[in-house]
C-alpha cells in the first residue's frame, strides 16, 4: 500500500490518520454572515447531545437563510462574532447568538472533520484565524489634529489606507496602523474620492467615527466575498458602553417601571422610569431613561411591551438587564450603528 517515491520519500502510515478515507483531507472551517429581518429567524437549531461533542446545528429551514447560505444539518458551530465558542457552555453560546441581534457571524466545522479533529486531539481554537472583527472608532480631535492621514491609488475611489500617528488620538482611539478606512460616521466611503473624504472629514468638526479593518481581517472578508459591516465589529474601544445589571427582588419588586416609547431611530423601544431609590434596580446602577436592550442575555428588539414585561417575569426572583443611557443611544444611531454590542466579549 506505502510506495517509495524517491522525490518525496516513504509515505508515513502515521500521518495517514490526519487524513479522511475518502484521502480528500481535513474539511475547512466554513464562515457564514446572517443576516434576518426583525420577524425571522436564521434558519437553525443549535442542540447539544448526548454522546456527541460539540455545539451541533440541527432542524436547518429547508429555504431557511441558514440553508441558503450553506450550512448542513450536524455542522458544529467554533466561533461566534469572532469568539471561539467550543468550549463554552451550551447555553451562553445560545444566548451569544441571541444576543447578537438580526446580524451575526459563524464559524462552523463539518461533522465528519470535527469529529476526526477531536479524536486527534487538535486544538480547533487554532484552525480559525486570530482576529475577524473590524473594529469602530471614536476619535476626539486634539492641537496635533485626529492623528492620523489617509492615502489612496490615484484616481481610484473607496480604497483608502490610514497611516496613524504614534501616541496620537486615533493610536489612542484604536486605530491600527495601516489598517483601512470602511465608513465614516456611520457612512461608507466605498465611492469617496480623495476629495470628498477630505471634505467629509473637514465636515465632522472635532469628532469622528471611523469602522476600520486591518489588512488580515479585510482579507479575510474578500476572499469570502461577505461584506465587513459594523453589526460584527469589535466596539470595546468606544467610549459608550452598553451596561449589564444584575437584579434581585426585594420585598417591594425590582423598583423601577418599563415603558413603551419612541426610539431615536423612529422604531418602538423599551425605556426605563421611575427608578425608586434604594430599592434594587437604582443598587444595580439603573439610571432614568436607560433604553433596555435585552434581558438574560436574549434581545428585546423587535418585542412590544407585554412580551417583554413577560421576559423579565420569566425568573421570578432575578433578571439580568442589559441596558443604554440616552448620550450612548445617541451616539449609537448617529453612526449607523443599530446596537452596541449587546453582550460583553
Amino acid at each position: 500500500k506505502f510506495e517509495f517515491n524517491p522525490k518525496v520519500g516513504i509515505d508515513n502510515p502515521a500521518l495517514s490518520l490526519a487524513e479522511d478515507t475518502d484521502g480528500e483531507g481535513m474539511g475547512e472551517v466554513r464562515f457564514y454572515l446572517l443576516s434576518k429581518g426583525s420577524a425571522e429567524t436564521f434558519g437553525f437549531c443549535l442542540h447539544e447531545e448526548l454522546g456527541c461533542q460539540g455545539h451541533i446545528i440541527r432542524q436547518v429551514e429547508p429555504g431557511g437563510l441558514a440553508q441558503r447560505r450553506g450550512m448542513q444539518d450536524g455542522d458544529r458551530l467554533l466561533q461566534v462574532n469572532g469568539h471561539f465558542v467550543d468550549d463554552m457552555d451550551h447555553c451562553r453560546v445560545v444566548q451569544k447568538i441571541k444576543a447578537s441581534g438580526n446580524q451575526v457571524l459563524l464559524a462552523v466545522l463539518d461533522d465528519d472533520s470535527y469529529t476526526a479533529a477531536k479524536a486527534l486531539g487538535q486544538d480547533l481554537s487554532q484552525m480559525l484565524p486570530a482576529d475577524v472583527r473590524p473594529r469602530l472608532c471614536h476619535i476626539v480631535q486634539d492641537k496635533s489634529g485626529f492623528g492620523f492621514s489617509v492615502s489612496g491609488p490615484e484616481g481610484m475611489k473607496g480604497t483608502f489606507q490610514l497611516s496613524v500617528q504614534q501616541g496620537g488620538p486615533a493610536e489612542r482611539a484604536g486605530v491600527p496602523a495601516g489598517s483601512w478606512l470602511l465608513e465614516l460616521n456611520g457612512a461608507s466611503v466605498r465611492s469617496y474620492s480623495q476629495a470628498q473624504l477630505t471634505r467629509k472629514l473637514k465636515q465632522s468638526g472635532n469628532k469622528v467615527t471611523l469602522l476600520v479593518a486591518s489588512d488580515a481581517v479585510e482579507e479575510f472578508y474578500r476572499l469570502r466575498g461577505l461584506q465587513v459591516t459594523p453589526a460584527v465589529a469589535d466596539t470595546s474601544w468606544l467610549p459608550f458602553k452598553a451596561r449589564e445589571l444584575h437584579l434581585v427582588k426585594g420585598p417591594a419588586g425590582y423598583g423601577f417601571l418599563l415603558k413603551e416609547d419612541d426610539c431615536i431611530s423612529g422604531a418602538t423601544g423599551q425605556f426605563l422610569w421611575e427608578v425608586d431609590a434604594g430599592l434594587p434596580a437604582e443598587q444595580a446602577g439603573m439610571k432614568e431613561g436607560d433604553r433596555l436592550l435585552a434581558v438574560n442575555g436574549e434581545s428585546v428588539e423587535g418585542l412590544d411591551h407585554h412580551q417583554t414585561v413577560l421576559r423579565i417575569r420569566a425568573h421570578n426572583s432575578h433578571v439580568a438587564l442589559l441596558v443604554i443611557d440616552p448620550a450612548g443611544d445617541r451616539f449609537y444611531h448617529s453612526v449607523g450603528f443599530g446596537h452596541p454590542g449587546w453582550s460583553p466579549a
